[in-house]
């Protein structure tokens, strides 16, 4: 038996209505908030994939790097015996492709403080070429107790550390 045709539509890279050549990306805008860190890292050639690019799931390690470095700063690192964060949401948007060899900058900057969790906005440019934006997005954290896995309330260094500026 024969199968009915399935019309499809060329959507161009990413998916996008528009087939014709893909346009340069507007310049980024700064950072909406003071940053907690900006953390430099270099491009791994295990990073990459068959495309020849970083993997995506790499972004997330990369914005993994950079929250621990932030908060090895804060005193017990954001954590005590009784209360520690975990990752409660992962927004990415993936705006070009990063090559390698390449060096970058990861930004942090406090996007929500609530009584139990933190919204971190992120941003990964380039090193030598901050117009160069390669993601944006945000991680919520959310302070748990570590016996009951209920919310706890943010620890005290982690709400100065995020409202200092």
């Amino acid at each position: 038996m024969k199968q009915p045709a399935i019309a499809t539509q060329d959507h161009g890279p990413a998916g996008s209505q528009n087939a014709t050549a893909p346009q340069a990306p507007a310049t980024p805008e700064p950072a909406p908030n003071p940053a907690l860190i900006r953390v430099p890292l270099s491009v791994r050639w295990r990073d990459l994939d068959a495309f020849n690019h970083v993997n995506n799931s790499k972004f997330l390690s990369y914005l993994e790097e950079a929250r621990l470095r932030w908060m090895v700063t804060l005193p017990g690192h954001g954590m005590d015996d009784h209360v520690a964060p975990v990752v409660a949401a992962a927004h990415l948007n993936y705006r070009r492709p990063i090559e390698w060899p390449n060096e970058l900058d990861v930004e942090l900057f406090v996007e929500r403080l609530g009584t139990t969790s933190l919204s971190i906005g992120h941003r990964i440019v380039g090193a030598n070429d901050p117009g160069a934006l390669y993601c944006d997005g945000n991680v919520v954290l959310v302070w748990i107790h570590r016996e009951t896995g209920q919310p706890a309330a943010l620890p005290e260094p982690v709400r100065s550390a995020c409202s200092a500026g």
